[in-house]
């Protein structure tokens, strides 16, 4: 056992549960939904228990599930690496990558599907390792949580639930976006969505390429 010196709370060594799965909290999703217009079609390709996928689901998208292992996602694939050469017919990508693979989720996304998002720690802001993915252009938006989410524990886990000591953001990358991302906050409280929250105007690509 570790202690997080961060938030000092204990925690097992990443050798011992390095294939765990990190469950995203629906709430992180519900925002998402009202403030970027997704196309119909989307891919998880770390679905986990399928938590994102439920929520898209029951919102209209159809979404094409997969995980590396089988973690109980309703009509999903497991087996299914993504950083290997693998490609499912899809308008746009939606995960929680894991973290020690989310700058590499992002790139193959990006090489993937013209709409991106991911939703990562704010932090991966900062890294000048990451600008060749931050900085050309087409990362559109940044919507940071303006409460914290609940904390992800891991999967079947039992021990004492701390309360979220990291701040996370909804990241938004666009093919047609050239410029600077505007920065947005949202909330996992309907009641407390934010004015600046407003949908995206939905990219016509997307329609066409659905019909």
């Amino acid at each position: 056992m570790s202690v997080s010196m961060r938030t000092g709370i204990g925690r097992a060594p990443l050798r011992d549960h390095r294939d765990d799965c990190y469950d995203t909290p629906p709430e992180a999703v519900h925002p998402l939904i009202r403030t970027v217009c997704l196309p119909p079609v989307i891919w998880e390709p770390a679905c986990g228990t399928g938590n994102i996928v439920k929520v898209l689901r029951a919102a209209g998208h159809k979404v094409i599930a997969t995980d590396l292992n089988d973690r109980g996602c309703p009509d999903s694939r497991d087996r299914i690496d993504f950083l290997l050469p693998v490609k499912f017919d899809c308008q746009a990508i939606v995960t929680n990558p894991p973290f020690a693979l989310a700058e590499k989720f992002v790139a193959t996304a990006l090489d993937r599907a013209p709409l991106v998002a991911m939703l990562l720690r704010l932090a991966f802001i900062e890294s000048e390792r990451r600008s060749n993915i931050l900085d050309r252009g087409q990362l559109a938006r940044v919507l940071v949580f303006a409460r914290r989410l609940p904390m992800m524990h891991r999967a079947n886990w039992t021990g004492p639930r701390a309360s979220s000591a990291i701040p996370f953001a909804w990241f938004i990358w666009d093919r047609a976006h050239n410029g600077p991302a505007n920065l947005s906050r949202i909330s996992w409280t309907p009641q407390r969505e934010q004015p600046d929250g407003a949908a995206a105007p939905f990219n016509p690509k997307f329609r066409e390429a659905a019909e």
